[in-house]
């Protein structure tokens, strides 16, 4: 977050927001927590206040409630709804029935949702090299399971055999839930795995960035042709190998953080701004570890009734007995508040060109290469019409609530051009 008043001499505060950290594995849950709770004896930053408050192992949000993400027990039938009205009553005697603060649209749109970005995926990727994909923040693991089951059904045999889909996760509940819903199709099960850690800790990415795979040769089953098969490099002889062959090569990174000017000259008045720094710290870890990743991001542009003050100013809110309250100020969360951010857009796409290492050199006028990554940005309706399948979440009346609502959400896609070495 960034604090600054017009006077003669102004003295910036940063601070920020960071989705993911390690936790420890989740306590019982416990009554609620004053934030004192989370605040020691000294000072801390308010990104590492919210880290606690939503990820502290005793006092957290996440730690305190063993379903902090909502899953629906069968997947929505859009074609026998009327339209609109019917939408709405139903969505809203799910609520009613459940402890949750609110389901995410991967979950009220299963399979179609997860469907729509396993297009996008098979769409973009490099096919002809195995398949691995990291979900960040996995939730219940509903996405998951839905992208691999549209591989699984529409790719090349070979796409699917040799796949890796590895979730990310912060919470050790959740990775436990997701390992489960994922096993509910055995044949996902070896190709799935959770790592549950802090996907902005860089030291959680190593070993991740060899080119170098070993290819096998396999007979496919019932039939006569053979197929190659792709693992990751353990063959000592070929290590070494490799070792020798890259003994001179030098492995510098360019890694530094980016600070956005953001005070207006037009608006000469004191204003409050929340700065992505934290998404900024795993822009850098996911460059530095994948340079050469395929990235799909979707988030909300902005969140309705915040109460906080500020730009990119959080939503922090609770619920009980089923009831949401919304929160004034972030401080005000004892463990028992979700916080969640909108998501700048031409922001992120500015931070992505800048991990990549493009937007830094052109700064410095140190080369004249183009972009190392091609980017789009489309509203969540533009995204699934074009990869999803809009017509199985239609009403009887044509009302898509797919298409029609979640208006403030949109995907963020990034691949690399050739000049990513």
């Amino acid at each position: 977050m960034l604090s600054r008043t017009l006077t003669t001499k102004t003295l910036p505060f940063i601070f920020n927001v960071v989705d993911l950290i390690a936790v420890n594995p989740c306590q019982p849950p416990l009554k609620a927590l004053f934030s004192t709770h989370i605040v020691g004896d000294k000072p801390v930053l308010v990104r590492d206040f919210i880290h606690s408050a939503l990820y502290h192992p005793k006092h957290g949000y996440f730690s305190q409630r063993s379903r902090s993400v909502g899953v629906l027990d069968a997947a929505i039938k859009f074609n026998q709804l009327q339209g609109r009205k019917a939408y709405m009553k139903h969505v809203d005697k799910i609520y009613k029935q459940s402890e949750i603060s609110w389901f995410t649209p991967v979950e009220l749109f299963k399979p179609w949702y997860a469907h729509g970005i396993a297009e996008a995926i098979m769409r973009t990727a490099n096919l002809s090299v195995p398949l691995k994909i990291y979900e960040i923040g996995g939730g219940s693991g509903t996405c998951a399971k839905g992208v691999m089951d549209y591989i699984m059904l529409n790719a090349p045999e070979r796409v699917y055999n040799n796949m890796t889909y590895i979730s990310v996760e912060i919470s050790p509940s959740l990775a436990e839930i997701q390992k489960e819903t994922v096993g509910q199709v055995s044949s996902h099960s070896s190709k799935f795995r959770v790592e549950c850690r802090d996907a902005a800790d860089r030291a959680g990415w190593e070993n991740q960035v060899s080119p170098w795979m070993e290819v096998w040769v396999e007979k496919q089953h019932d039939r006569e042709t053979l197929t190659e098969l792709y693992k990751p490099l353990e063959d000592p002889l070929i290590t070494r190998c490799i070792e020798i062959m890259e003994f001179d090569e030098n492995h510098n990174t360019q890694r530094s953080g980016m600070l956005k000017n953001i005070w207006s000259k037009v608006f000469p008045k004191p204003r409050r701004c929340w700065l992505p720094t934290g998404c900024l710290k795993l822009l850098e870890v996911l460059h530095d570890a994948l340079p050469k990743m395929s990235l799909i991001a979707s988030d909300f542009t902005f969140l309705p009734d915040v109460k906080v003050p500020g730009e990119r100013a959080p939503l922090v809110s609770t619920k009980k007995d089923g009831s949401s309250t919304d929160y004034g100020n972030y401080l005000d969360a004892k463990g028992d508040a979700d916080i969640f951010f909108p998501t700048d857009f031409l922001l992120l796409e500015r931070m992505d060109h800048y991990c990549s290492g493009w937007l830094k050199m052109q700064k410095d006028k140190s080369s004249k290469q183009g972009k190392k990554r091609r980017t789009l940005t489309l509203d969540t309706s533009s995204f699934m019409e074009e990869f999803g399948l809009p017509t199985k979440t239609r009403t009887k009346d044509g009302y898509n609530p797919l298409l029609d609502d979640f208006k403030n959400t949109k995907f963020y896609l990034s691949v690399p051009t050739h000049n990513t070495k």
